[in-house]
């Protein structure tokens, strides 16, 4: 199940310094509102319904953590900070930028306000174009036909034009030239939900870890000296399975691998949970297995403040999880820091997340893919 809903968005213009128009949207819309994963070519087209000067456009396909109508508060909101006032009751009219949701995943919404998918799409080939660009295989929720087929079928015969040097303000990080990148930190940090994010918006492979499997969780938060060294082992077997799998089996159709834990976790959280004694047989086994395992291209360690993350965990709501105690997020925190100073070989980036939410504020998502972007050689 994904994250975040995939939606394409419309854009035109027929007033001023067309191209900047559709630039300066294209920007905003990435910067504040939804990550722009594909940009299609601009076409320059008739005004339709009115005479007027020729529009550009194009189409975005987008994908976001906002409701339908979240999307579209916020794309009225740019196309009011680009200067364009919608009037009611005036009709097909010249527009510095006009945004539109053509659909919004499979949904469909049937409002005053908001129809989706655009019940005129069918109609406007300056939509369809832009449309099969970006998505060829796009299939109508509604009337089940795909983009060539609304194309094949469409009466409008405007001249549809295609604008060459047309470049988009969105420059795509190319992530694949990591194979396998690992997401790490402590309990409630957000590794998961950026994995999934990063792997949704660059197709990766996910490798998530499966603790909801494991039986001796919830008892070792209940009794942690008792159920500390089946729980570590347990887990340990459980990860040096799933990592042997799962980066073995190469995926045609993603271009890399993004995990949301490393395994020397097991070694950290073994450290702060063992007894002496425990610890150091489990270390002589887990030195037997790490040497077996891929390193990752990228170590991401996200960093998260214990008031944080104990807020985290009360949110996301297991049950299990409500009476860790902070000093023992503490000591996990430390032990990942001294792992991490440890490390010569490992290509790591530290982010501090303490302050950001990189789900409901897109200029935190993007800060930490331009901190990625960074460790890219």
């Amino acid at each position: 199940m994904n994250l975040q809903h995939q939606a394409i968005i419309s854009i035109g213009s027929n007033k001023g310094d067309r191209d900047e128009n559709l630039r300066r949207a294209i920007s905003l819309i990435h910067r504040t509102t939804a990550t722009v994963v594909r940009v299609s070519t601009v076409y320059e087209t008739p005004a339709w319904g009115f005479e007027g000067e020729a529009f550009y456009n194009c189409a975005l396909l987008v994908h976001t953590h906002k409701s339908a109508p979240g999307l579209l508060k916020s794309l009225l909101s740019i196309e009011a900070q680009l200067g364009r006032r919608r009037e009611k009751g005036a009709g097909y009219q010249s527009r510095i930028i006009d945004l539109d949701i053509i659909s919004y995943g499979d949904v469909i919404i049937e409002r005053k306000q908001l129809q989706v998918p655009h019940p005129q799409m069918d109609h406007r080939m300056f939509v369809l174009l832009p449309v099969k660009d970006i998505k060829p295989d796009f299939v109508h929720p509604v009337s089940g036909k795909t983009i060539s087929a609304i194309i094949a079928d469409c009466e409008d015969k405007s001249l549809c034009k295609m604008v060459p040097g047309f470049r988009s303000p969105v420059e795509p990080i190319k992530l694949d030239r990591f194979n396998y990148i690992a997401i790490e930190g402590n309990i409630g940090a957000g590794k998961t939900t950026l994995a999934c994010k990063i792997a949704e918006d660059f197709n990766a492979k996910t490798v998530l870890e499966r603790f909801a499997d494991n039986p001796f969780l919830p008892k070792f938060y209940k009794d942690q000296p008792r159920y500390a060294f089946p729980l570590e082992m347990s887990f340990l077997a459980d990860r040096y399975q799933q990592l042997s799998d799962d980066l073995a089996q190469f995926d045609l159709f993603k271009d890399f691998i993004v995990a949301d834990y490393h395994i020397f976790k097991s070694l950290i959280f073994a450290k702060v949970t063992l007894s002496e004694d425990e610890y150091r047989l489990y270390r002589k086994l887990f030195e037997i297995i790490y040497k077996e395992m891929p390193k990752p291209d990228l170590y991401i360690y996200l960093y998260q403040n214990t008031p944080r993350l104990l807020e985290n965990i009360k949110k996301r709501g297991r049950s299990y999880e409500q009476e860790i105690p902070a000093a023992y997020l503490d000591s996990i925190n430390r032990g990942y820091l001294d792992y991490i100073k440890s490390q010569t070989g490992l290509n790591i980036l530290v982010i501090d997340v303490s302050d950001r939410d990189f789900v409901k504020r897109q200029e935190d998502y993007l800060y930490i893919l331009d901190e990625i972007a960074g460790k890219i050689t």
